[in-house]
């Protein structure tokens, strides 16, 4: 491989073509758009100059941004399972202890925290004169408030393990557990977005639709203002207990066209364009001035046969499954893609996490899989309805349409905005296939309750010995006891071709010639700028 983009880093260990519509196609986005799109920029642009001052945060650094910014992600109680929320998390709050650079759990709110001798105890303290951007100091009571509204990923199975909450004083927070739960850290801190924090107090007097309007929260940027289907714009928070940040403000775009992201980072009006794939990627190589930054991420995609639960369906045949599984060029798709750059592992499970268990490589065989079909009754392939996805990565699914029409399973592309397509997804609103897809914090068994355990999130449906097994491991202390039955697990869902994998995202970015430091690979296998307090630009 060769380019700007910078090698694999290690993982998070605890607790997206073949057929591309031309750029002139492309180009046919109205000249109204682009026309507001630039005013938009002159207008921000112009509202930061004079705010700069000497010896701290200056300029503006903008971001072209390729999904439609949704007022839940401004919200931590409403995290899904899935990294989006985090990009602007990381901006807007802050999180009792959370990944940042070469620490997998790095101190934040929290100054310490510790854990009894039996499991049942963690004790967490906070930071002192640490405030919200309101001014509001961070509590021990809004460290409890904050897991007590949380509502989103993993809600109910990790409330369900805490018998109390305990706020002996205004800085110190204790959980009690009503049993040993060696994942209670990697659930409160890092699969969930419960343990970053919110201002009790300024929640309860707007009210929740008035917090998603104008979010108060304590990390390094606070709120300026949304426009839906345009931009968020925030400003430095001179008091950010880590550092004051470099740059006075973010404004991040909504462009989700990728030819226009990128054509917009040629002239300037952003400085770093997020998911630039294929032939655009390669533009980026070869254009002065320009760099390509690809971030190796915790993004793993797959196609969910979701019908595979009802007898009645094709899917529900094993060698149907496989057949799916044969018929993906992977290798093909990556290099069409992301330039070789995303790994091919085989799994759901990213190849960092804890307790992964490799599985046997992915093998392209069209023949076989006529074969398997065939053998299923199949012999002329089957219409096989819909294939739904998020539409930032609709290429990736089209890749994948490709490969099992030419098998013989004839499906039709359904993609949607990313809000609405997780929404639809955890309300179990789909059938058919999804293209499914989790870049989220955690580990083996984090991913295995979201997507595979009965309950999960975006679970359709559920194997009883897998359950089983479940939940056999989840207050098993013995990490290599532990290990072993999250690996039989892993291997059940490949014998049984619960998923066709397809790959752990690498996510390649453009940055512009303004960026000193556009934040990509500080910390491990993030795909997004950060830490925002980090990012700077060049002197010039």
């Amino acid at each position: 491989m060769t380019g700007d983009c910078p090698a694999t880093r290690p993982g998070f260990r605890r607790p997206l073509l073949l057929r591309r519509s031309s750029l002139p196609r492309r180009a046919r986005n109205n000249a109204a758009g682009l026309l507001i799109s630039t005013l938009l920029a002159a207008v921000l642009t112009i509202g930061v100059s004079g705010m700069a001052r000497a010896g701290g945060p200056q300029g503006q650094l903008t971001w072209g941004i390729h999904v439609t910014l949704a007022p839940t992600w401004f919200d931590p109680a409403e995290t899904q399972g899935i990294i989006t929320p985090y990009m602007v998390l990381y901006a807007l709050h802050d999180a009792l202890v959370k990944p940042m650079p070469g620490q997998a759990l790095a101190p934040s709110l929290a100054e310490s925290w510790s854990a009894s001798e039996d499991a049942l105890t963690y004790e967490f303290v906070l930071r002192n004169g640490v405030k919200f951007h309101n001014g509001d100091p961070v509590t021990a009571e809004d460290v409890k408030f904050s897991f007590e509204r949380y509502r989103g990923a993993a809600n109910k199975l990790l409330k369900e393990r805490v018998a109390a909450i305990e706020t002996p004083d205004a800085r110190h927070v204790r959980f009690r557990l009503k049993e040993p739960w060696p994942d209670f850290l990697t659930y409160y801190v890092g699969a969930t977005g419960a343990g970053w924090i919110v201002p009790k107090k300024y929640v309860e007097q707007v009210g929740e639709e008035g917090y998603k309007k104008a979010p108060v929260g304590a990390g390094p940027y606070k709120f300026v203002s949304f426009t839906p289907g345009q931009a968020l714009v925030l400003d430095a928070f001179d008091e950010y207990w880590r550092k004051t940040p470099n740059v006075r403000r973010l404004v991040f775009r909504v462009i989700p066209d990728e030819s226009t992201r990128l054509a917009a980072l040629k002239r300037g009006e952003i400085d770093i364009a997020y998911s630039i794939r294929g032939e655009l990627a390669e533009e980026i190589q070869h254009t002065k001035g320009l760099t390509l930054k690809a971030a190796v991420t915790l993004a793993t995609f797959f196609l969910y046969f979701a019908d595979q639960w009802d007898p009645k369906s094709p899917w529900h045949d094993v060698r149907v499954r496989r057949a799916a599984n044969l018929a993906l060029d992977l290798n093909t798709i990556n290099e069409a893609l992301t330039l070789g750059y995303s790994r091919l592992t085989n799994s759901i499970i990213p190849a960092s996490f804890d307790f992964y268990w490799a599985p046997p490589g992915a093998v392209y065989d069209p023949a076989k899989a006529r074969a398997l079909l065939a053998e299923a009754g199949y012999p002329a392939g089957f219409d096989a309805g819909e294939l739904f996805c998020d539409g930032a990565y609709a290429n990736l699914a089209e890749a994948a349409i490709n490969n099992l029409e030419a098998v013989g399973i004839r499906i039709k592309l359904r993609p949607l905005e990313r809000a609405a397509y997780y929404k639809a997804y955890g309300e179990k609103a789909f059938k058919n296939v999804i293209q499914g897809s989790s870049g989220a914090f955690g580990n083996a068994a984090t991913r295995i309750q979201a997507f595979v355990a009965k309950g999960g999130a975006f679970a359709y449906g559920n194997d009883p010995e897998i359950d089983a097994l479940f939940a056999q491991q989840a207050p098993e202390l013995d990490q290599p006891r532990r290990g072993a039955t999250l690996g039989k697990i892993q291997q059940l869902m490949h014998e049984r071709a619960m998923f066709a994998p397809l790959w752990q995202l690498a996510f390649l970015n453009g940055v512009g010639p303004r960026v000193k430091e556009p934040g990509f690979g500080l910390i491990a296998n993030y795909p997004y700028s950060a830490p925002y307090e980090d990012v700077s630009l060049t002197d010039k």
